[in-house]
């Protein structure tokens, strides 16, 4: 540290990560602040859910990714706030002060003003949530082989995943095929490919995000390894062991939405996300409008009005100046994003032109289906199948944090490929849990 301009970053995630790393040659000493002591690679959560990965395949040390750059420190401490007058972080136990700040903080689950359906459905936001969910879904298994009444048999082997975004399809596919290959001979008194998968989406078609082809092709995939895809579908209510939701009937079809009960022993939630509190914070600091996901409206720089030091990016950044739209809440906007600062900031303390507004350059969407089965869109093509597939593969350790994370996961994917098993299948809780 050589006691020059002081960066602070909060978060490290995608966006935080990417601008600390691209401040390494800048005359600046940067603080990443994070609650937590890793960065985790949240795309490949959902494989930890399903016991394909354990959660250290996923998560690198903060310290150690950034133990060579010498102009970086972290620190593992809670932000609650800000002081922008005094260009002060708060913390829970103390501050941090700034010349320049950059709040990447991301984004948590969003139920849709029904913060009580979190503890029906949880989401897949941190290795907790995913340990949690291998459990549940593992434990219904566990629960079904010693259960002798039918009607609970089968509420114990339904499945429901509200949300047909990526998360949402990858999650139901890799259930699909825990139920349907991997535990097909480990148990003797259920047969757990008549394990009953729901996904249900609210809008027309799942992947919305995707090419309508790739979407038509992604539902078929998730039918073939035995998913149920229910879309125009939204969710009435969640209680514990049951899910209640509605169907409206195609685009001009007669008749009147449908409103159904499942018993489910397990749900999980991809339908929302909602920014870091931190993003409204900021808001109402600065007079930036909030939308309605919870996301602070920032100038086409990506600092905040009147703020030309405080800079948001990622999932809590309210962009629409590309599109007319906000830009989508995916890893590479934020990478894009904490590139774009800490050339910005290093060009004005060079005493440098501004450069110009920031611009997205959109490098595809990919989502995995099941084994050998993905869709992928990168714009000047599209294509699906094994293909698709191995880029997914590709794509995924290339951008995974590490040498050692890499090599692996690799090595575990390339095992669950030819074994069709699972090797990360583990049951674990709290004392207080049993």
């Amino acid at each position: 540290m050589n006691g020059g301009h002081r960066v602070v970053i909060v978060g490290g995630g995608f966006g935080g990560l990417y601008a600390a790393r691209a401040l390494r040659k800048a005359p600046v000493d940067v603080t990443l602040l994070d609650r937590r002591n890793f960065h985790l690679f949240q795309p490949l959560l959902y494989q930890v859910a399903t016991g394909g990965l354990s959660p250290a395949n996923i998560a690198s040390p903060l310290r150690s990714i950034l133990s060579r750059q010498r102009n970086a420190r972290v620190l593992m401490a809670e932000v609650v706030g800000f002081d922008l007058d005094g260009k002060k972080v708060l913390l829970r136990n103390g501050e941090q002060p700034y010349d320049s700040l950059i709040v990447a903080a991301g984004a948590g689950d969003w139920y849709f003003n029904h913060p009580e359906w979190r503890h029906v459905a949880p989401g897949l936001k941190s290795i907790e949530e995913a340990t949690e969910l291998r459990r549940c879904i593992l434990s219904a298994f566990e629960v079904a082989e010693r259960t002798a009444d039918p009607a609970a048999r089968e509420e114990c082997l339904t499945f429901v995943i509200v949300g047909g975004g990526p998360t949402g399809v990858e999650m139901a596919g890799a259930i699909a095929e825990l139920a349907h290959t991997t535990l097909r001979r480990d148990f003797r008194s259920i047969n757990t490919a008549s394990a009953r998968i729901l996904l249900l989406e609210g809008q027309p078609r799942v992947l919305p995000s995707f090419a309508e082809k790739l979407s038509a092709k992604a539902a078929r995939q998730l039918g073939r390894l035995g998913v149920t895809v229910l879309t125009d579908t939204l969710v009435t209510d969640m209680r514990p062991g049951q899910v209640t939701y509605r169907t409206k009937p195609p685009a001009g079809a007669a008749g009147e939405a449908v409103e159904r009960t499942v018993r489910a022993r397990t749900a999980f939630w991809a339908a929302g996300v909602r920014a870091s509190p931190l993003a409204e914070m900021l808001g109402k600091a600065t007079g930036a409008e909030v939308d309605r996901g919870g996301r602070v409206r920032v100038q086409q720089d990506l600092s905040l009005p009147g703020r030309p030091e405080v800079f948001v990016i990622g999932d809590m950044a309210d962009y629409p100046y590309q599109t007319g739209k906000s830009l989508p809440g995916v890893a590479q906007v934020a990478m894009q994003q904490g590139g774009y600062v800490a050339g910005l900031l290093a060009r004005r303390l060079e005493g440098g032109q501004p450069p110009p507004p920031f611009r997205y350059h959109d490098k595809g969407s990919m989502a995995t289906i099941g084994r050998a089965a993905a869709v992928c869109d990168l714009g000047w093509v599209r294509f699906n199948g094994r293909l698709a597939w191995l880029a997914w593969l590709f794509v995924h350790i290339l951008f995974l944090i590490g040498f050692q994370n890499r090599v692996l996961v690799m090595l575990q994917w390339a095992y669950s490929y030819f074994s069709r098993n699972r090797a990360a299948r583990l049951i674990t809780w709290q004392e207080d849990d049993k």
